[in-house]
């Protein structure tokens, strides 16, 4: 059964799968970024199904099948996706038939804006809004996003707005399990523990106190941008004009919209996004 760690691109994914993995998939707790929990869709799901990897009518066709596939084992695994939670022709992106639960992350849009413009290489804040603003907004293979990964699986991933990715994912009534980015920010150790306590009561099993401890001090932003320094990370991108790669762990804890966002972008965003960001008590 799949546990997605679900989250609109740039809201902690990543860090949240460094610790699953570090608790999950090692023997000490400690973090690697060798993360070990792979992500959909990917070409390898589909490929006994279609040949257009960016037609989203034929994809949506067999979400169900391919799912159905993975979790033929009948085991719990962690699965990544910045995908929307839709439903194109009558296919639903995720059912309750394939899934034991949902882990969102979310992050306040006006800090995510700063890591688009980062990540996603766009000239300006007005760019990079546009890729928020977009309803009809994908990432694939062919975007900046995932140029020169070593994964060329990548293929079309519907990610819409901001609050359209949110919204969809909030109604999903099988253990539904929520964190707010800014939150694991302030308090890891409290969020963590929160978020290890909802997977020992949906997997049924004990988790380890000591290691849980030890995956979350591991696994701070620090310690994750010192490995990043110093071993590279294979989800990071390049500017290939500079030829280059753009630091995966940037700014972090310091990407603080207060101090980056000028008058006019910090109002756009509020604008749009006002009602799921007073949901949040971002506003």
């Amino acid at each position: 059964m799949i546990i997605w760690i679900a989250s609109y691109p740039k809201s902690g994914n990543t860090w949240v799968r460094s610790f699953l993995n570090s608790l999950f998939f090692s023997e000490d707790g400690n973090a690697s970024l060798h993360i070990k929990i792979g992500q959909y869709p990917l070409k390898s799901h589909f490929k006994k199904y279609i040949n257009d990897f960016s037609n989203i009518n034929e994809i949506g066709k067999y979400w169900e099948v391919s799912q159905n596939l993975i979790n033929t084992d009948r085991k719990f695994k962690f699965l990544k996706t910045h995908h929307v939670l839709c439903n194109i022709n009558g296919n639903n992106f995720a059912t309750i038939k394939n899934t034991l639960g949902v882990i969102y992350v979310v992050r306040d849009p006006r800090n995510v804006v700063t890591s688009v413009l980062n990540q996603y290489l766009k000239k300006n804040y007005t760019e990079a809004m546009n890729f928020m603003f977009d309803k009809n907004h994908c990432i694939d293979v062919e975007s900046h996003s995932h140029k020169n990964l070593s994964n060329k699986e990548i293929m079309y991933t519907l990610i819409s707005t901001w609050n359209n990715h949110y919204n969809s994912w909030k109604s999903f009534p099988k253990n539904y399990f929520l964190i707010k980015y800014e939150n694991l920010i302030e308090n890891p150790e409290k969020e963590f523990f929160k978020l290890s306590k909802y997977l020992s009561k949906i997997l049924n099993v004990k988790l380890d106190e000591e290691k849980i401890k030890i995956a979350i001090k591991s696994n701070s932003f620090e310690n994750l941008k010192k490995l990043e320094d110093n071993y590279g990370f294979k989800e990071a991108v390049e500017d290939e004009k500079e030829r280059k790669k753009i630091k995966f762990f940037n700014l972090g804890p310091k990407n603080k919209w207060q101090d980056l966002l000028d008058f006019k972008t910090k109002n756009l965003i509020e604008e749009k996004f006002k009602i799921e960001m007073k949901e949040l008590g971002y506003l």
